[in-house]
């Protein structure tokens, strides 16, 4: 077995990165960041999405383990003071492999180029400096044409980051679908949407079609990497045939970590 190690730039982090390696020596585990079976990131989620896309070009054969020095992830297991039962239980055990859907999205330019991406959480789509106009397709017909700020279209692990800030459900990560959001729609007499939250199930897909004009400058974003792009025809949205896989050598319930980010122990 061969381990990588990703970690962020905090302190607390480094020490554990350290503490880890130690560990893996002893048991004599290789540590190869080029090519390895097992990602270990050290952080929080931010980290291992960073992680994901760092091997996302070995995403069929890698699986991540996801160790949080900070608040409570919903992509992280384990705890900095548990990692010596972590690298013992990698060493020792064969883990209960569990696989989270990915977001696959498609941009063709008006040329005809295309452009493939993957996304962990969610991607976006907004204008710059100008409302949004755009026309929503779900399986090739025509939903409803949309203004706005922008629209956004999660997986179901996304679906507790931006999504939910945009009053998205909370969809549980064993469902592969996908759900559209939008961001601060315009609604009158004249531009009517659903003005809520869809989701779609895994056969199906999202098109978006924004306004064309001369000037069309938009901002795409897929997990919080941005870039610009001029004169896109439309974006595909559909559920990649590929996932990202966890090793669970321990298990916390997904909605266990819903209430202990969102609501806490607390009782009236």
């Amino acid at each position: 077995m061969k381990v990588a190690i990703v970690a962020n730039d905090r302190v607390e982090t480094k020490a554990v990165e350290k503490n880890i390696k130690k560990l893996l020596e002893i048991k004599n585990i290789e540590i190869d960041n080029e090519n390895p079976d097992v990602v270990i990131t050290i952080g929080g989620d931010g980290t291992l999405i960073s992680a994901f896309h760092k091997y996302i070009s070995i995403i069929d054969k890698v699986r991540f383990i996801g160790v949080h020095t900070g608040h409570l992830g919903f992509y992280t297991d384990w705890r900095h003071f548990e990692i010596e039962k972590m690298v013992d239980s990698l060493s020792k055990k064969e883990p209960s492999a569990v696989s989270y859907p990915l977001l696959e999205l498609v941009i063709t330019t008006r040329k005809g180029e295309k452009k493939k991406l993957l996304a962990l959480n969610e991607a976006t789509i907004k204008r710059v400096s100008k409302t949004l106009r755009a026309d929503v397709f779900i399986r090739d017909k025509f939903f409803e044409s949309f203004k706005g700020d922008g629209l956004c279209v999660s997986t179901p692990t996304g679906s507790t980051a931006y999504s939910k800030s945009l009053g998205g459900a909370v969809i549980h990560p064993r469902l592969k679908a996908l759900q559209m959001t939008e961001i601060a729609s315009i609604n009158n007499r004249v531009f009517r949407t659903l003005s809520s939250p869809i989701v779609i199930a895994p056969d199906e897909w999202i098109t978006i079609k924004p306004e064309v004009g001369d000037d069309d400058h938009y901002v795409v974003t897929y997990d919080g990497i941005r870039f610009n792009h001029k004169h896109i025809k439309k974006i595909e949205y559909r559920i990649s045939q590929h996932v990202i896989r966890f090793d669970k050598y321990q298990h916390t319930h997904f909605w266990s970590r819903v209430k202990d980010a969102f609501i806490g122990d607390e009782k009236e």
